[in-house]
C-alpha cells in the first residue's frame, strides 16, 4: 500500500474522530488545541525549513500519576518542503503559577516530502514546551523537540526544532 494512501487514512481518522469527541465535549470547555509554527531542523543548515502544526488535547483523559499530570495527544506538523509528521503520544503537565512546564514523548510516522531524510518511516518525537498564562483558556508558548528513529533505520541524523506555540481551551 502506498505511503501516501497511509497518511491520508491516519489524517482523515483524526479529523473524523476529533470533530466526532468536540461534538459532545465542546461546551463542558475540556479540550485543548495547540497550533505552532517555527524552525524545522534549526541546526541543520542544509535542510532548516519553517513548519507549522496542529495538536490536539482532550483534557478528560488527564490522569494523575507519580509523574504528574499525563495526558494523550495527538498531532500534525508539516515543513514548507512538504514533509509531514503525525502523531500520538503523552504529555505531562507541570505548573508554576502563570508558568507551565509541558514535557512530552510521541511517537509517529515521518514522510520526507522534498525534506530531510530521518532515516525511517517509525520517528519519535521528545519535546518540552514553556507556556504563560494569558487568559483564562489561552496560553503562549516556546517549545523545542527532537525527532530521532532511536536507530532503527541505516542512518538516525536526527532534526531538532523549536516553535512558538498558541494554546485554546475550547
Amino acid at each position: 500500500m502506498n505511503l501516501r494512501i497511509i497518511k491520508l487514512l491516519l489524517i482523515l481518522s483524526f479529523v473524523a474522530f476529533s470533530s466526532i469527541a468536540e461534538e459532545f465535549k465542546v461546551n463542558n470547555n475540556n479540550t485543548k488545541f495547540n497550533v505552532y509554527t517555527g524552525m524545522f531542523d534549526f541546526s541543520d543548515d542544509g535542510k532548516r525549513s519553517t513548519l507549522i502544526g496542529f495538536q490536539h488535547q482532550n483534557v478528560d483523559l488527564n490522569r494523575d500519576t507519580f509523574l504528574g499530570n499525563l495526558s494523550p495527544i495527538t498531532g500534525l506538523m508539516l515543513t514548507a518542503d512538504n514533509a509531514a509528521y503525525i502523531y500520538t503520544g503523552v504529555q505531562a503537565h507541570y505548573s508554576l503559577g502563570a508558568l507551565n512546564i509541558i514535557p512530552s514523548f510521541t511517537p509517529g510516522l515521518y514522510e520526507q516530502g522534498d525534506g530531510k531524510d530521518l532515516g525511517h518511516m517509525l520517528e519519535f518525537k521528545s519535546e518540552v514546551q514553556l507556556s504563560l498564562n494569558l487568559q483564562k483558556d489561552s496560553q503562549l508558548g516556546f517549545s523545542y523537540n527532537h525527532l530521532s528513529n532511536a536507530s532503527l533505520g541505516d542512518k538516525n541524523p536526527g532534526a531538532n526544532s523549536y516553535m512558538f506555540n498558541f494554546l485554546k481551551k475550547f
